[in-house]
């Protein structure tokens, strides 16, 4: 990632990014590491998390971990001691999980956001910026998704994000914290987990493509989505964070391209990149799933300056090198 997404000198400034050492927190960690912060602070449970991260953080004096929970409040009190600036990134993903585990999201996602409002609140911190999600649009089927027109849950985790959506504007109506959130449009990129029964669709299809392994698409994969590389939810937490604009705040914002794609072209496009005629397999489509999704992204256009990078094409081909590499490493330490 070479693209710069600020001109503030943030030499003399404290980051703390929570789930620092998951998929998205890791890559503005290493942003903000790379572009001389004072300190940047990981808060991670290591639950969702990997040490292959951390050791890419490691690797910078600025660089402080903390191993912890959001859902206690001491530690978070702690992460946010001394720091500036908070980027929220820890929570749990996956609908079709959240289905199956209501209450362990809501404790985490809920209940561990709070706690992190508050101590950033007691903390004095400058702004907080944290990840929503672009399945608070529910059953809303206008396209493309505007930030003001979202329907109702269709969900547990729908209903978290939205949750948190509602918290973000009374701690800023109340305590006078600056906060705004980002609806993450199906981000996806270099380290993403590809392991797991709740892993995200491009990794899984990659290294099922790779391996020559069942690769499953839920229902006719004509549904669409804004699949948005990981560099552009690098921009907006980093000019979210740092913006001077007051009217930017107490908003939530689309986070995406502004284009959309099916599943079926998705699964093409992979087979095409890695040059195999490797085929997948349909199924069931997936319960609290939405049909089609696509962001206008003009809000955060006039209100953050942000701007896309990398579409989905180069996106994805950068995300396929990633992998293809891991797999070969892999195969030739595990034969």
């Amino acid at each position: 990632m070479n693209t710069i997404f600020h001109s503030k000198d943030i030499s003399g400034d404290r980051f703390l990014v929570t789930g620092g050492a998951g998929f998205i927190g890791s890559h503005i960690a290493e942003y903000l590491l790379k572009h001389g912060a004072k300190k940047v602070r990981v808060l991670d449970n290591m639950v969702n998390g990997f040490e292959s991260n951390l050791s890419i953080l490691q690797q910078y004096p600025a660089f402080e971990f903390i191993k912890g929970d959001i859902r206690n409040i001491d530690t978070c009190n702690a992460a946010c001691e001394g720091i500036d600036y908070v980027s929220h990134q820890a929570a749990l993903g996956s609908v079709p999980r959240s289905i199956k585990e209501p209450v362990y999201f809501n404790d985490v996602n809920v209940n561990g956001f709070v706690n992190m409002l508050k101590a950033a609140v007691d903390n004095k911190v400058k702004s907080f910026v944290y990840a929503s999600s672009s399945s608070v649009y529910g059953d809303e089927p206008t396209l493309p998704k505007i930030e003001e027109r979202v329907g109702n849950c269709l969900s547990p985790y729908a209903a978290t994000k939205k949750t948190n959506e509602l918290y973000a504007q009374v701690f800023a109506d109340v305590y006078g914290i600056r906060l705004m959130g980002f609806r993450y449009f199906n981000i996806f990129g270099q380290r993403q987990d590809p392991d797991g029964p709740y892993a995200a669709v491009i990794p899984l299809f990659v290294k099922g493509i790779l391996n020559h392994t069942p690769v499953y698409i839920n229902g006719d994969g004509e549904q669409t989505r804004d699949f948005t590389f990981v560099d552009n939810a690098v921009q907006v937490n980093i000019k979210g964070m740092l913006t001077e604009n007051e009217a930017a705040f107490k908003k939530a914002y689309n986070v995406a391209i502004g284009e959309n794609f099916s599943v079926n072209y998705l699964y093409e496009t992979c087979r095409e990149f890695l040059n195999s005629d490797w085929a997948a397999t349909y199924r069931e489509p997936r319960a609290g799933d939405i049909r089609n999704s696509l962001a206008d992204i003009s809000l955060a256009k006039e209100m953050l300056g942000y701007e896309p990078v990398r579409k989905f094409k180069e996106g994805l081909e950068d995300t396929i090198r990633f992998f293809k590499e891991k797999y070969s490493k892999e195969l030739i330490q595990h034969p």
